[in-house]
């Protein structure tokens, strides 16, 4: 790593948080502003060149050596572009160049669940690994993959879609059109979906208390010793256990890091995952990989697209980098 600035811009549908930071993840200055992604992308473009004109300060920006953007996708990272995501207008939008000729530095560009996986393998959890997997389960379920230190992308940039496994067949259908993925069954959203399913029927649970049921509610009914919160957690947690030994098996990490809003419910979560991974994960492979939990919290995504500004430099400066800007 180079001494110097980097710039993390996490980019959202509601929100855009940028940062100003360090090669070591120490936060200078951090802004957050609306995205106002109902007044179009040249809009947004500018909402987000203001706020690292506003993370600058009094620091030049000839002192940053990078900026990383971590975008919803699908993007086309070798080319910069957000080709298109439904939560925001662009369609086959130049990020990179538009950011870029504003401030006149390196600018990256990656998808936020390969940013904050960086996020994780840079500054958290996964520190000091080569090989890590990063699963965030909260409205959804997504990750990334670091492979020989360096992030996975795939073919067409679209890799690790982890969510999109299948873990049930018979499963409820899920957002994408298939039956059994792990996002419609494991995600905060899923749990809370089976919940107010059972809060509508005639079983007697305490969720019935609740004007509104989220997963957290689950959580905490299920602690108390509710029996249809707990029958709730096991389904959802057994198969994100099945999808926590499908990826040890498939790629044999030193750690898997978990993330999201179901990685706080304590540790019910992390002792269905170590269940199924002791069941399902060949033994080699399940007692060299650690189960952790992530460590950036709120600053997954802004730490991540710093990480990912300080990672595809390094490796651009040597040649060897998989994103090649036109």
């Amino acid at each position: 790593m180079q001494n110097g600035y980097y710039i993390g811009v996490d980019l959202g549908g509601t929100k855009i948080c940028t940062a100003l930071v360090n090669e070591e993840g120490k936060v200078f200055k951090e802004v957050t502003v609306p995205t106002e992604a109902e007044k179009g992308e040249l809009k947004i473009v500018e909402n987000i060149n203001n706020t690292i004109k506003e993370v600058l300060g009094d620091v030049k920006i000839e002192e940053v050596l990078a900026i990383g953007v971590g975008s919803p996708g699908p993007l086309d990272v070798k080319n910069g572009l957000i080709v298109e995501t439904p939560n925001l207008p662009f369609k086959n939008f130049n990020i990179v160049k538009a950011i870029k000729d504003v401030y006149n530095t390196e600018v990256f560009l990656d998808n936020d669940a390969n940013a904050a996986t960086l996020g994780e393998f840079v500054f958290g959890a996964g520190m000091l690994t080569t090989n890590m997997v990063y699963v965030t389960a909260s409205t959804g379920v997504g990750g990334g993959a670091i492979l020989n230190g360096r992030i996975f992308r795939g073919s067409t940039s679209n890799a690790v879609e982890i969510g999109h496994t299948t873990v049930n067949i018979h499963g409820r259908r899920c957002g994408c059109g298939n039956r059994g993925c792990v996002e419609g069954i494991s995600s905060g959203t899923a749990i809370a979906k089976t919940a107010n399913e059972a809060v509508k029927s005639n079983v007697p649970t305490s969720l019935k208390n609740y004007d509104v049921v989220t997963s957290k509610e689950v959580f905490i009914e299920a602690a108390k010793g509710d029996r249809v919160a707990k029958e709730i957690l096991d389904e959802a947690l057994s198969y994100l256990g099945i999808l926590f030994a499908n990826l040890a098996n498939s790629y044999d990490p030193d750690m898997i890091v978990l993330g999201g809003g179901v990685s706080n419910g304590g540790d019910i979560v992390f002792e269905k995952i170590a269940e199924e991974m002791n069941r399902r994960a060949l033994k080699p492979i399940r007692e060299h990989c650690k189960i952790e939990k992530a460590k950036l919290g709120g600053r997954a995504g802004v730490l991540g697209a710093a990480a990912l500004a300080i990672t595809e430099l390094e490796h651009k400066n040597k040649k060897d980098g998989y994103i090649i800007y036109n």
